[in-house]
């Protein structure tokens, strides 16, 4: 039951998650003045809270561990990527040429990471 409950959790966290990038770099690309909104700046940082804590009680709960099983090493790594690319998205590219480059590679990034989730399988999409 518990497990059922995180996942949920998390997949709601997930979909929060891409969503809400989404609509900010579609602010971006039209210069909206929402980017500087506190709600903005700050609920997606709850919710990647929420998001964390429910991947780490997920894994502890199955058992299985970031750079011990390779499909979760391979989700790490990837967000590692997603949350880099998403900061040159978002505020610190110096065009916003190179913001859509990099909001665009976070997004494939992000699918690249709901595909290993899905198929836990560390190449993902890239597998087939």
């Amino acid at each position: 039951m518990a497990y059922v409950v995180l996942k949920h959790i998390h997949v709601l966290a997930v979909v929060l998650s891409f969503s809400g990038f989404f609509v900010r770099g579609l602010w971006m690309l039209a210069d909206s003045p929402m980017l500087n909104r506190r709600w903005v700046k700050v609920a997606p940082h709850v919710n990647d809270s929420v998001l964390l804590v429910s991947a780490l009680a997920l894994a502890a709960l199955i058992g299985q561990y970031p750079f011990v099983h390779g499909w979760l090493t391979a989700k790490v790594l990837g967000l590692l990527a997603y949350i880099g690319l998403g900061m040159f998205a978002l505020r610190r590219g110096r065009s916003k040429a190179l913001r859509v480059a990099f909001w665009l590679a976070a997004l494939l990034i992000f699918g690249y990471i709901v595909s290993v989730a899905l198929s836990k399988n560390p190449w993902g999409f890239l597998a087939a």
